[in-house]
Order: structure tokens, then C-alpha cells, then sequence
């Protein structure tokens, strides 16, 4: 009898410490939400440059650094073709931010990024910093129409990947001749036999980088192309060669371009990415920032919390502004903890002139475990 009051007090102790570990390995489900903004927290270039595409990190000085895309406001809306990809600083990752040069710069169009750099995404792995970005070749060709949306179709369909290396995100930056992420160029029914572009990359638990990337086929008529879909490709190494998986990701049945600018990583068991969602109600486009989640990288779902913002921001003050457009999101993880937000946006103005900027916004990630 005693033996056996031993065996059952053993058994439920090894029971209770089974189910205490259960749940320390619980997965969270995510619900983010943005928090109050400051007026300082954006960046603009004035009446002379347009903004676009920030991306932060906090360097060896203690500063934190943005690379982002701008180019000249007079021309329009050519980033296409005009991008460049630019460097500022400040005290505080939510600014202000003061510019303080360029960092991939036009170069010769004997190379594949030679005409324009553009929507960035900084990394650093291993004690060295990684920009992603992609980059086009093309004749410069200025096409804009105020009020009327307009592209330079052979910059956009020369898109493509590439990656700069550099020991500080100062610079200087290693570029190299060739893109770290190509179309495929022997199936012309792939989906990324067109163009590749915006990626977004974070490091996976074994070391190894995932990349989410856009992908543009040649299925639908040209110049445009499409469907427009988003493909994962995975590296070694943070510089390549990446091995590209067949699936396309975040998919609506029936939409040829559902889904936008990723910014994808890992944390509590999964990976995490904020994602700009497409809705379309006939010939209208509805833009917001929603959440996706995946076990592996590779297979994504909609997050159990999946909306995340319709575009409105809450100012410090108590009022709030929906804005044309808000996407581009990247966000500035410290310690493990996600702290901002960094988002691309704009409003048009009277003249049906977009007015854009970098917006930094705090990040509040509320933690949901599985109920027992």
C-alpha cells in the first residue's frame, strides 16, 4: 500500500511538471496595436524631396540609423526611376531624424541597380549590417501626369533584389554586380519570371535567412504582367544564393494583387509579419495593415488577430489622421521586444500631389496564450 501511495504521488508530480512545462512552450497568439505618435516622429524632405521606405537600426555609436528611399519632388512620382537610397540619424528611433547622405547612390547602368535603389530593409547578422533593397536598370524616362498614376514599365519590370554589405550602418557599402535574388529566367510561366522585389528577411532559429519577396510572372498581358503574389526563398547565408520555394503566399481567391510590402519576424515560437492588405470593391482599392503568422516560413495564415490598422494614426495629442496611404512597415525590435513601427505615408493635396513621408510609430504587442 505504501509502494503504491509512492507510485501515485510520483505519477502526479511528474504529471503536474509535465503540464507546467506545456504551457512555459505555449505559443502566443500576437495582437499588435499602435500607439500615440509624436509630431516630431516624422520625417519629411520638404517641398524637395519626396520620402519613402524607412528602415532602422541602432548602430555601434548608439544612435539609430534610417535608410530609406527619396528622390526629387519636381519630377513627381518617379521613384521608379529616380530612387536612391538615403541615410539619417537620430538620438531616438523615433526621431527627429536629420539626413546626412546616401548611401547606394546611381551608378553605372552597365550594372543591374544602376538607374535607381529603392525600399530598403536593414539587418545586421553577426556583427555585420546587410541592406536589402531592390534596384533597377532602365532610360529614365520621365512618364508622370498630375492626378493620374503613371510608370516607367521598363525600370519597373528590370526589378530586382539585391543585397550591400557593410560593418557599420554608416557605411561604406560592398555592392556587387549582381542581384542576390533573381527572376527565373528559364520558365516563362514562373511566377517571378518578370521581376523580383521589396524584400523583407529575418534570421530563422538555425541561422539560415528567410527572405519574403514580390514576384511578378508573365501570365497576364505586358508591360504590366502579373499576377503579383509573394514567394519565400531561404539562404545559408545573409548574402545567398537563396533557394527559391514554388507556393506563393498571402493569397485571396480571385485577386491578382492582394497583398504588399512584408515585414516579417521571429519571435515566441513563430514567425510574425506585418503585411499591407489589398481589398478591392469594383475599381476601388482599400489599403491596411493587417498580420500574418506561420510555424515554418514557408506556410502563412492569417493571424488570429489579423487587422492591425485602416491607415488612421493617433497623435499625442488625442487626434487622430487617416492617411492615403500607409505601408512599407518595418519594425525596430531592441532586446528581443518589438518598440516601432516605421511606416512610408502620404496625403494628397489639393493639387492631387502626394505629400510623403517616414512615420514612426510605437508598437504595443499584446501576447494571447491558449486557454487550458
Amino acid at each position: 500500500m505504501k509502494n503504491l501511495m509512492i507510485i501515485t504521488i510520483t505519477f502526479l508530480f511528474i504529471a503536474c511538471n509535465t503540464t507546467h512545462k506545456e504551457k512555459t512552450k505555449q505559443i502566443p497568439d500576437y495582437k499588435i496595436e499602435l500607439g500615440k505618435v509624436a509630431r516630431h516622429a516624422v520625417f519629411s524632405g520638404g517641398d524637395t524631396v519626396s520620402h519613402w521606405g524607412g528602415s532602422v537600426v541602432k548602430g555601434k555609436d548608439g544612435l539609430y540609423h534610417m535608410l530609406y528611399a527619396r528622390w526629387p519632388k519636381k519630377i513627381g512620382w518617379e521613384w521608379v526611376n529616380y530612387s536612391e537610397i538615403a541615410h539619417a540619424i537620430a538620438k531616438s528611433p523615433f526621431g527627429p531624424y536629420k539626413h546626412v547622405g546616401i548611401a547606394l547612390p546611381e551608378r553605372s547602368t552597365d550594372y543591374w541597380d544602376g538607374s535607381a535603389t529603392h525600399n530598403p530593409t536593414i539587418h545586421k547578422f553577426n556583427g555585420k549590417y546587410y541592406l536589402y533593397y531592390m534596384g533597377n536598370v532602365g532610360d529614365k524616362k520621365i512618364v508622370s501626369v498630375p492626378g493620374k498614376a503613371r510608370i516607367n514599365w521598363t525600370h519597373r519590370n528590370n526589378q530586382r533584389i539585391g543585397v550591400a554589405v557593410a560593418d557599420d550602418p554608416s557605411g561604406p557599402w560592398k555592392r556587387f554586380p549582381n542581384p542576390v535574388l533573381d527572376i527565373t529566367h528559364n520558365d516563362s510561366t514562373a511566377h517571378d519570371a518578370l521581376m523580383t522585389s521589396n524584400p523583407s528577411v529575418c534570421q530563422m532559429p538555425d541561422g539560415k535567412i528567410l527572405m519574403i519577396y514580390k514576384a511578378v510572372g508573365k501570365q497576364f498581358s505586358l508591360p504590366q504582367g502579373g499576377p503579383v503574389v509573394h514567394m519565400v526563398a531561404i539562404a545559408d547565408n545573409p548574402t545567398g544564393p537563396f533557394t527559391k520555394y514554388p507556393n506563393p503566399i498571402f493569397l485571396e481567391e480571385g485577386v491578382r494583387f492582394p497583398a504588399e510590402d512584408p515585414y516579417i519576424w521571429y519571435a515566441d515560437g513563430k514567425y510574425r509579419a506585418i503585411v499591407k492588405y489589398i481589398q478591392h470593391q469594383g475599381k476601388r482599392r482599400i489599403f491596411s495593415l493587417v498580420h500574418y503568422d506561420s510555424t515554418n516560413g514557408i506556410d502563412w495564415k492569417k493571424a488570429k488577430n489579423f487587422h492591425i490598422s485602416d491607415r488612421t494614426v493617433t497623435w499625442q495629442d488625442g487626434t487622430t489622421q487617416q492617411f492615403d496611404h500607409l505601408e512599407r512597415p518595418q519594425v525596430l525590435i531592441e532586446d528581443g521586444k518589438p518598440i516601432a513601427l516605421i511606416c512610408a505615408a502620404d496625403i494628397y493635396d489639393e493639387n492631387y500631389v502626394r505629400q510623403s513621408f517616414n512615420i514612426q510609430i510605437p508598437i504595443i504587442i499584446k501576447k494571447e496564450y491558449p486557454k487550458q
